[in-house]
């Protein structure tokens, strides 16, 4: 008997030592297999010709001749259901901070696609291309053109679509709905409602393309030029927004040049669009669709990060020499106002409180009555920063007399409480304020200590009212260790 269990423990001891390295040679396995198939997948995806037409999984037909997506009106946040046919590049499966779209049909005059898709590469720095990835929706149905545009851009741009942060793509003619027989609208001409409508889908079709590539989306037209690194610009706008609402912020005052979104709001865009596209021109849809979103103003950023270079419009040609006069080539200007209160004794006009004075909004400033000796304005920082330079305006174009006549700037530091909240207990005069502005650079040379507030001070009482146009503040990098 004891032989028995003597064994039966041997082959029990003997199935264990079996198993683990059964166990280990399946498991290892499996990893490389995994590994093999994603291997495959690049390669099979970096070997295909660039002009190639590549048709993922989708409908086996077109849709009905209708508008697409909005039979079903109650999934408004779901995308459209179209089949893309990707002339150069492929989608990776990392999602990018920026996607940035453009939508472009043949001209009759001139075509500037392949300098704005230049322009977004050669201004943007080898670590802001990282973070993000172009599509450009060819929205012509003249076949023969798009595949001539296409073999150009592979020619010029190979090196970033097989990156993957050039995407070329095309929604099929039979996806659009009637683009013929539309509502007269403004009393528009035939062509121009076909025109205008067929540029709503173009955009929708692009805009629910992206919606899944990037955490954020910036819709340009195809005749740009970008001022240089723009996307660190874009970085510090929305930064300095966080925890405000908001569903478009414009770097642009031109069309629908520069207006940025929130990646998830893009299919309800989209749809929107759709649902509307033989109405009204696109960018009056979109002042529609922000304010059915809740976002009653503009909010538009000084200096413009994009510029229209185009001479001839793509609807028949016309001359269109639009320019915008806030674009600055070089965006490093913008600051970085890290999050910050701002407090003011100065007696406010109306609504246009002490906060719009930190605000990079073009239309924002604060707006105060005459101002008395020992007035001040100040803001405290929500961490203490190491500050490189700081600019601050007074007055406006329109009313060039409010500025601050007399006045000072302090930075300060000992943060603490009283009665009137928090301030600082230790502050340096900087300078005096010239011709209503003063500036002040390399701070963080002249300066041993980290900066917790800055003020502006009045050191002489003054008739005109106030108005505090800019309050810039620039941070230091870090030091290396």
């Amino acid at each position: 008997m004891r032989l028995v269990v003597k064994a039966v423990d041997r082959m029990r001891c003997f199935r264990k030592r079996a198993t683990i390295p059964v166990l280990v040679f399946l498991i290892t396995f499996l990893l490389f297999f995994n590994l093999y198939m994603d291997d495959e997948y690049v390669l099979e995806a970096e070997k295909r010709p660039l002009g190639e037409t590549l048709l993922p999984p989708g409908p086996p037909g077109p849709p009905e001749k209708d508008v697409p997506g909005l039979r079903e009106p109650a999934n408004f946040s779901g995308s459209i259901n179209v089949t893309y046919r990707y002339l150069a590049g492929l989608p990776l499966n990392r999602r990018k901070f920026l996607t940035i779209g453009l939508s472009s049909v043949k001209r009759k005059k001139g075509n500037y696609l392949i300098e704005t898709i230049k322009s977004i590469f050669d201004q943007s720095s080898y670590e802001e291309l990282q973070q993000m990835v172009v599509v450009v929706h060819l929205a012509d149905f003249d076949l023969a053109w798009c595949d001539h545009l296409v073999q150009e851009i592979s020619r010029r741009f190979a090196h970033h679509i097989l990156a993957g942060r050039l995407l070329v793509v095309q929604a099929p003619e039979e996806y659009y709905p009637p683009l013929d027989g539309l509502k007269r609208n403004f009393n528009d001409p035939d062509d121009r409602v076909r025109f205008r409508s067929k540029q709503n889908v173009d955009y929708a079709f692009l805009l629910n393309f992206c919606a899944e590539l990037s955490d954020f989306y910036m819709m340009l037209e195809d005749d740009v030029r970008c001022s240089r690194n723009f996307l660190t610009s874009l970085k510090k706008v929305i930064s300095s927004r966080e925890g405000s609402y908001w569903v478009m912020l414009e770097f642009s005052k031109l069309g629908y040049i520069g207006k940025l979104y929130r990646s998830g709001d893009l299919p309800r865009l989209a749809r929107f669009l759709l649902l509307f596209y033989q109405e009204m021109p696109c960018d009056w849809l979109l002042l529609h669709f922000r304010g059915l979103l809740a976002q009653k103003d503009v909010i538009r950023f000084r200096p413009s990060l994009f510029q229209h270079m185009g001479y001839y419009s793509s609807y028949n040609g016309a001359e269109n020499k639009l320019q915008d006069d806030d674009f600055e080539e070089d965006s490093a200007d913008v600051p970085d106002n890290p999050p910050a209160r701002l407090h003011t004794n100065i007696h406010m006009f109306e609504s246009y409180d002490v906060g719009r004075a930190y605000s990079s909004v073009a239309e924002e400033y604060f707006w105060g009555k005459p101002p008395f000796t020992g007035d001040f304005l100040v803001v405290i920082f929500n961490k203490s920063a190491r500050i490189s330079r700081i600019r601050v305006v007074t007055g406006s174009d329109d009313r060039q007399s409010d500025v601050l006549h007399r006045g000072a700037l302090e930075v300060g530091r000992r943060l603490t409480e009283s009665r009137q909240g928090q301030q600082c207990t230790s502050y340096i005069t900087l300078g005096e304020f010239k011709d209503g502005c003063i500036e002040v650079h390399n701070l963080h040379h002249k300066i041993s200590f980290e900066v917790q507030c800055v003020r502006i001070v009045v050191t002489a009482s003054q008739e005109d009212w106030l108005i505090v146009r800019t309050v810039s503040v620039w941070t230091a990098q870090p030091s290396a260790p």
